[in-house]
């Protein structure tokens, strides 16, 4: 019996297949819209990228045939979700870009919105590389978020929206301390401030007014004599602007123990001057 059953499934696949490859070399339109609408309905429903990847083939095909046509909003969301389905979020983001502003009045359009700007986000890379798909994913959740302030997906949006932003900040804090790191404290100081100043509710604030201060204080230890006492003025100066905002920070005790060995070579230059 289980070989009879064995028999049977490898049949009907064989003929599926069989069929599946008639439809895709033919050139009759319908049929292989019909059945790349089957496709993806199995696809979704099974959660079978084999079957999204046969739809999208015959999608391929067929979706500039349909433009314009009674058929072409359905034909261009699954086209563009199977895009989405099967990871390849390149397409998918232009796909549902297209798709919103074809069909501005489709019931799918709040999701094509969504889908477009989380396609981007999907694609956003680490903060060290180049951030321009993470600009354009932030764009498109903006754009999302203003259509839909209600919308079903804003939480989500949101949520993306604020790791997309902390990944720039991430890179312009990564990009302010390498000075700290190659040594060139002025430099460091002057990007760590214009960091404070562009990034005032970043997670990485008290990373950088700490190294602003450091800097200061490293720079102002290894300067020639005459340019000491002013040098470790602005570093204290910088201590109390961190040791305000963070009493009880990660640097905290580290910070102390830098003012007060800025106090006592003050104390030594007020001796000997």
């Amino acid at each position: 019996m289980r070989n009879i059953t064995f028999i049977l499934l490898t049949v009907l696949t064989l003929g599926a297949c069989s069929e599946y490859q008639k439809v895709l070399k033919e050139d009759d339109v319908k049929a292989k819209y019909a059945m790349a609408d089957s496709l993806y309905n199995q696809g979704i429903r099974e959660g079978k990228n084999s079957k999204l990847k046969k739809s999208l083939r015959l999608l391929d095909q067929i979706v500039p045939q349909y433009r314009g046509k009674p058929q072409g909003e359905r034909l261009a969301y699954i086209y563009s979700n199977t895009y989405y389905e099967l990871g390849g979020f390149f397409d998918a983001g232009y796909q549902f870009e297209r798709f919103t502003k074809a069909y501005p009045r489709s019931e799918k359009v709040e999701e094509a919105y969504y889908k477009s700007a989380k396609s981007y986000y999907e694609v956003s890379p680490r903060f060290s590389l180049d951030q321009t798909e993470t600009y354009k994913a932030i764009d498109k959740f903006q754009e999302y978020i203003s259509k839909y302030p209600d919308g079903e997906f804003i939480g989500d949006a949101n949520e993306y929206m604020a790791n997309l932003r902390d990944k720039l900040d991430e890179k312009s804090y990564e990009i302010a301390k390498q000075y700290h790191h190659t040594e060139d404290y002025k430099a460091a100081i002057a990007a760590l401030n214009n960091f404070i100043e562009d990034n005032p509710g970043s997670k990485y604030l008290e990373k950088a007014y700490f190294y602003k201060f450091d800097s200061a204080y490293t720079l102002a230890i290894r300067s020639y004599q005459q340019l000491v006492p002013e040098r470790l003025k602005v570093a204290k100066e910088y201590f109390e602007d961190y040791i305000r905002y963070y009493p009880e920070g990660e640097f905290a005790q580290q910070a102390k123990e830098y003012s007060a060995d800025i106090e006592q070579r003050q104390q030594i230059n007020n001796t000997n001057s």
